[in-house]
């Protein structure tokens, strides 16, 4: 570990940070990448210019301090994994609110702190009343091609286990991100229904209902293993 030479003597640059994040949130945060992520996105948002104040994931994987500070010695996983878990995870928290846009071909996820006046442009933006392609001018880019649209966000698997199994543990949270890479989204919405009808409401039973099926395959059909999350699916 660098030893830290200390902060610089005379007038520093300040990020606000709202006061319920340190009574309401830092307390519940357990996972390292989550709170990360989210420390690191009141900076990068206070930087930012022009209403709704949001970032997308493909600014977020662009930065290299993120990026640094995501990496952890013993830790093979890249920081896009890391990445993507601690936003799934601050998501899941309302931490933070989520737009998916689909532009030229690519799902990109644009991310917002959940506040009153977020709440209002992301629905706005949901209900057609804002374009996406506002959220290209914030960012700096323009579309070529097709006009973006916005793409209605499934459950996440996080989603699913909380509402029909509990609480989430870090572990846990980490099978799940595995299993959301492996199998595609029909495949795991189904295999907890099946398990919520048998009333095997447990992952250990789900996760077997998925080997079964990437085994045997499903409806016939065969799945190739690891392409759960395609190429294009933002985080």
């Amino acid at each position: 570990m660098v030893a830290f030479a200390g902060f610089p003597s005379g007038r520093n640059a300040l990020v606000p940070v709202p006061e319920a994040f340190f009574t309401s949130v830092l307390p519940e945060i357990e996972d390292q990448n989550e709170l990360k992520v989210t420390i690191h996105l009141f900076a990068a948002l206070y930087q930012k210019r022009g209403q709704p104040r949001c970032i997308s994931d493909r600014e977020l994987l662009s930065d290299a301090t993120l990026r640094r500070a995501l990496r952890r010695r013993g830790d093979p996983r890249p920081p896009e994994e890391k990445l993507r878990l601690g936003l799934d995870l601050a998501v899941r928290r309302g931490t933070l609110l989520r737009v998916r846009v689909r532009v030229e071909g690519e799902i990109v996820a644009w991310y917002f702190f959940n506040t009153e006046r977020n709440r209002r442009a992301v629905e706005r933006l949901l209900q057609g009343e804002l374009s996406p392609l506002r959220l290209l001018e914030l960012e700096g880019s323009a579309a070529e091609g097709d006009v973006p649209s916005i793409e209605i966000e499934r459950p996440t698997i996080f989603t699913l286990y909380e509402q029909n199994i509990g609480l989430l543990v870090p572990l846990v949270a980490e099978q799940l991100s595995d299993a959301a890479e492996r199998y595609p989204s029909e495949w795991i919405e189904a295999a907890f229904r099946e398990a919520i009808e048998q009333n095997k409401r447990s992952w250990s039973y789900i996760r077997a209902i998925l080997r079964r099926w990437e085994t045997e395959g499903k409806g016939g059909k065969r799945h190739e293993t690891g392409t759960g999350r395609r190429a294009t699916t933002a985080l």
